[in-house]
């Protein structure tokens, strides 16, 4: 078997287990011994295509491997589901109590409480969905 063989079957089998370990350390490395067999087939000697395998290696290491883990620790930019509605204003279609109201987020209409125990929210008032509880919108009015 020839040497660009060897490299080639290494590069395989560390991209098939970076596709099992999502590190992005196995990738790169996969890539270095891809390079490694192109240098092969051209027919450098084995201590040459070690060489290249080692800066190959150490280059995407120490260059992509730091962007690639910036990119996979940076917090989601986009809430979904009930997270969403936190922060928004609603509208208090009934009064909204400290024990019940119903309020109107987007168009649609949720059971409310009161955030702070002394307030009571009068019917028209705008208010800002502080936090949701399971379907229980929990809201203080818009200063």
């Amino acid at each position: 078997m020839t040497a660009w063989v060897v490299w080639m079957v290494i590069a395989v089998l560390l991209g098939v287990a970076e596709v099992f370990t999502l590190t992005a350390v196995l990738g790169l490395l996969a890539g270095a011994a891809l390079l490694t067999s192109g240098v092969a087939a051209v027919g450098l000697p084995l201590p040459l295509q070690l060489v290249v395998f080692a800066m190959a290696s150490a280059a995407g290491l120490l260059a992509i491997r730091p962007i690639a883990r910036r990119h996979s620790q940076q917090p989601r930019l986009e809430r979904f589901g009930v997270d969403a509605l936190v922060g928004r204003k609603a509208y208090a279609v009934t009064e909204v109590t400290v024990r019940e109201g119903t309020v109107r987020i987007g168009g649609e209409d949720w059971t409310a409480r009161s955030f702070d125990e002394s307030v009571v929210i009068p019917a028209g008032a705008t208010v800002n969905v502080m936090q949701i509880d399971g379907a229980t919108a929990i809201v203080y009015p818009e200063e």
